[in-house]
């Protein structure tokens, strides 16, 4: 069994227990269930270069990489610095995350917050609204097309935007009109190797009829500027920030680099 095999087991037991914890009829009474979304995919195109920046304290590829982040304190500064948008990883088990780490953040910042997650009910996507998400994360290699399609709608309804990540063509055979932002993953899900220039190489093959963005293995302008030229919208990054002492610093020489 791969990582993401183990990791989406994992996640099938765990929403179950969920479920019984928290009722979906509690879900939907919580302070941001009516709370109007702001638009990702906008944001992307107004806070030029688009970066989304991801606060996470470990991964299965990087095993810890910030255990003690403190999510006020590191999206406040995201945001200060030019983020166009704030991925907060909410897995537990694997990544050390957990849902009340966009609670805090939603209380403290206004751009666009991605739940970052391994989507497998639309349970989760309940639980992304009601603490304060503005898009859901669905990943292709974990879903079959019907699934897929079912859970975006379902965000819809709930108005949150639907980022589908992709690491191959075939996967894109999934795509939905329910699907604002299409996220190639840089990073091979089964064996976590991880090359950047993965997505300049799909580009042609996307449709441009969404949004786009690059994730994973991103660290440098230059990368960036050449995704850019290519027709990417936007850039999820997250390692290289969070390895950092002072994340939001690192976030804006990034892009005083791309921008200079």
């Amino acid at each position: 069994m791969n990582i993401l095999e183990n990791i989406v087991r994992h996640k099938i037991n765990e929403v179950e227990y969920r479920k019984n914890f928290i009722k979906e009829s509690e879900l939907v009474t919580r302070l941001f269930f009516e709370r109007e979304t702001v638009s990702l995919a906008e944001s992307l195109v107004k806070k030029s270069p688009g970066i989304i920046a991801e606060f996470k304290r470990k991964s299965p590829s990087k095993h810890n990489i910030n255990l003690d982040a403190n999510p006020i304190q590191i999206t406040n500064n995201y945001q200060d610095n030019g983020a166009a948008g704030i991925s907060i990883l909410t897995d537990k088990n694997f990544f050390a995350g957990h849902e009340k780490d966009i609670l805090d953040a939603r209380n403290n910042i206004s751009i666009p917050i991605l739940r970052k997650e391994f989507i497998v009910d639309t349970y989760q996507i309940l639980e992304a609204k009601s603490i304060g998400a503005d898009a859901i994360l669905l990943i292709a290699e974990i879903l079959s097309k019907s699934e897929l399609s079912d859970l975006a709608r379902f965000a819809k309804e709930l108005n949150l935007e639907v980022v589908m990540e992709i690491h191959n063509l075939e996967q894109l055979k999934k795509l939905t009109d329910n699907v604002d932002i299409i996220g190639v993953n840089n990073r091979d899900l089964k064996e976590f190797k991880t090359d950047p220039m993965h997505s300049y190489n799909l580009y042609p093959d996307l449709p441009k009829d969404r949004k786009l963005i690059s994730e994973s293995g991103i660290s440098d302008a230059d990368t960036i500027r050449k995704l850019k030229e290519r027709g990417f919208h936007g850039f999820l990054i997250g390692e290289h920030f969070m390895g950092s002492d002072e994340p939001g610093n690192i976030l804006k020489e990034l892009i005083d680099q791309v921008k200079g």
